[in-house]
């Protein structure tokens, strides 16, 4: 799976305009340390706050594991924020220099870890804390659910919840990801489809008939293997619609994103903020 810096083009197409409004959200950007590396985050806060812990949620773009920041996620964020959450994007590392999926997954773990130490500070619910990804940041907020705890920690990385949009839940037999994790095996090994238990957060799946970078197959795969393991996870299926919910087909990995079906994108993401609601992460008092 390959993508461009375009993606950043289709979150905006997805959440809105994009001209700042004045009220619009200002990030705090703070760092934590994962793996001995500093990664960069960006804190929005929601513009009433009061004394209570809020939900928060973890964004991870996208950009084949390879390209993008934090800043990708920004429309997205000042939405949630706008609902009531603790939004928070991650700028974790790339594969380039040495850098492999392996570690950008343990940045995504260790991203969840920081939200829960600094939940009272950040005035956060450590048992309300959501993943969102994105493509290739869909896969980390997968993995970040799926896999075992390996490090130690007495914090956990499992998300109480995860939002998933056209995301790369099934990479195993993908030659761009058996490039950057170092092999087939390595890719089977960080393939959250193949690794799905008991046990897991409920799940939200948004996912385009369509989609030649992420194919729909791996989507339901994931979703199905998450039921049958007694999980809940919700898949919704658009037609006639590919990658990030382009109409334009036949361009999916270098996308035209302004072929972007907005009344489906509209409706994926009023279908993650019900998801969250039911889930009882935004409060029906927040409801736009």
């Amino acid at each position: 799976m390959k993508t461009v810096k375009a993606t950043f083009l289709a979150v905006l197409l997805m959440f809105g305009s994009t001209a700042k409004t004045a009220d619009a959200a200002t990030p705090t950007v703070e760092e934590f340390t994962s793996q001995g590396a500093k990664i960069g985050v960006r804190v929005f806060h929601p513009a009433s706050e009061g004394e209570e812990a809020r939900s928060a949620i973890v964004l991870f773009h996208g950009g084949g594991w390879s390209e993008g920041d934090a800043s990708w996620m920004d429309p997205i964020a000042e939405r949630y924020a706008e609902l009531g959450l603790v939004a928070i994007s991650v700028g974790y590392r790339l594969s380039r220099d040495g850098v492999t999926p392996f570690d950008s997954v343990a940045d995504a773990r260790n991203a969840i870890r920081w939200v829960r130490r600094e939940a009272s500070r950040l005035r956060i619910d450590p048992n309300k804390v959501v993943a969102l990804g994105t493509s290739a940041g869909g896969h980390l907020a997968a993995s970040a659910a799926v896999f075992d705890e390996p490090f130690g920690s007495d914090v956990s990385s499992m998300p109480n919840a995860v939002v998933l949009r056209s995301p790369a839940v099934s990479v195993a037999n993908s030659g761009w990801f058996q490039k950057l994790s170092g092999g087939a095996a390595q890719a089977a090994a960080l393939s959250p489809v193949l690794h799905v238990r008991s046990g897991l957060p409920p799940m939200i799946v948004l996912q385009g008939e369509e989609d030649s970078v992420t194919p729909a197959s791996g989507a339901t795969e994931f979703c199905q293997r998450m039921n049958e393991r007694g999980n809940k996870c919700t898949l919704k299926l658009y037609p006639g619609v590919g990658h990030l919910f382009t109409r334009n087909l036949a361009n999916q990995e270098v996308p035209d994103y302004t072929a972007i079906d907005r009344d489906v994108s509209k409706d994926a993401s009023e279908a993650a903020i019900a998801f969250l609601r039911e889930h009882g992460f935004i409060a029906d008092a927040s409801a736009p």
